[in-house]
Protein backbone atom coordinates (compact mmCIF):
# COMPACT_ATOMS: atom_id res chain seq x y z
CA UNK A 1 0.00 0.00 0.00
CA UNK A 2 2.72 2.54 0.84
CA UNK A 3 4.70 1.43 -2.06
CA UNK A 4 1.70 2.37 -4.23
CA UNK A 5 0.96 5.96 -2.66
CA UNK A 6 4.68 6.75 -3.39
CA UNK A 7 4.52 6.07 -6.70
CA UNK A 8 1.25 7.35 -7.44
CA UNK A 9 3.19 10.83 -5.31
CA UNK A 10 6.01 10.75 -8.24
CA UNK A 11 3.83 10.29 -10.92
CA UNK A 12 1.98 13.49 -10.06
CA UNK A 13 5.05 15.20 -9.55
CA UNK A 14 6.14 13.72 -13.09
CA UNK A 15 2.94 14.56 -14.80
CA UNK A 16 3.16 18.36 -13.08
CA UNK A 17 6.72 18.78 -14.15
CA UNK A 18 5.95 17.70 -17.46
CA UNK A 19 2.46 20.12 -17.91
CA UNK A 20 5.05 23.21 -16.81
CA UNK A 21 7.67 22.21 -19.26
CA UNK A 22 5.20 22.08 -22.29
CA UNK A 23 3.46 25.18 -21.37
CA UNK A 24 6.79 26.97 -21.70
CA UNK A 25 7.79 25.06 -25.28
CA UNK A 26 4.88 24.57 -27.56
CA UNK A 27 2.58 26.00 -29.26
CA UNK A 28 -0.85 27.41 -27.68
CA UNK A 29 -2.83 25.04 -29.07
CA UNK A 30 -1.14 22.25 -28.29
CA UNK A 31 -0.70 23.47 -24.87
CA UNK A 32 -3.71 23.65 -23.52
CA UNK A 33 -5.35 20.41 -24.87
CA UNK A 34 -2.17 18.78 -23.55
CA UNK A 35 -2.18 20.77 -20.02
CA UNK A 36 -5.87 19.58 -19.83
CA UNK A 37 -5.23 16.26 -20.65
CA UNK A 38 -2.77 15.99 -18.15
CA UNK A 39 -4.46 17.74 -15.16
CA UNK A 40 -8.12 15.25 -16.02
CA UNK A 41 -4.92 12.27 -15.38
CA UNK A 42 -4.01 13.41 -12.22
CA UNK A 43 -7.95 14.21 -11.09
CA UNK A 44 -8.33 10.17 -11.59
CA UNK A 45 -5.02 9.42 -10.10
CA UNK A 46 -5.91 11.72 -6.88
CA UNK A 47 -9.48 10.60 -6.48
CA UNK A 48 -8.58 7.34 -7.32
CA UNK A 49 -5.42 6.32 -5.06
CA UNK A 50 -5.98 9.29 -2.67
CA UNK A 51 -9.69 9.74 -1.87
CA UNK A 52 -9.84 5.50 -2.15
CA UNK A 53 -12.61 5.83 -4.98
CA UNK A 54 -10.91 2.14 -6.52
CA UNK A 55 -12.82 0.62 -3.22
CA UNK A 56 -16.10 2.46 -3.77
CA UNK A 57 -18.69 0.89 -5.18
CA UNK A 58 -19.00 0.99 -9.06
CA UNK A 59 -21.86 3.91 -9.02
CA UNK A 60 -19.01 6.28 -7.84
CA UNK A 61 -16.41 4.99 -9.77
CA UNK A 62 -18.17 6.15 -12.91
CA UNK A 63 -19.89 9.13 -11.74
CA UNK A 64 -15.60 10.17 -10.83
CA UNK A 65 -14.92 9.07 -14.84
CA UNK A 66 -17.84 10.35 -16.00
CA UNK A 67 -17.80 13.72 -14.73
CA UNK A 68 -13.62 13.95 -15.04
CA UNK A 69 -14.53 13.30 -18.68
CA UNK A 70 -16.93 15.93 -19.45
CA UNK A 71 -15.35 18.07 -17.26
CA UNK A 72 -11.82 17.77 -19.96
CA UNK A 73 -14.47 17.91 -22.99
CA UNK A 74 -15.60 21.40 -22.23
CA UNK A 75 -12.24 22.58 -20.98
CA UNK A 76 -11.33 21.47 -24.30
CA UNK A 77 -13.91 22.80 -26.26
CA UNK A 78 -13.58 26.34 -24.64
CA UNK A 79 -9.91 27.01 -24.71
Amino acid sequence: MKDTISSTFILLLALTIIAAFLALNVSAEIMATTVVTLALIKFWLVAFQFMELKKAHPFWKYLILGFGGLMGIILVILV
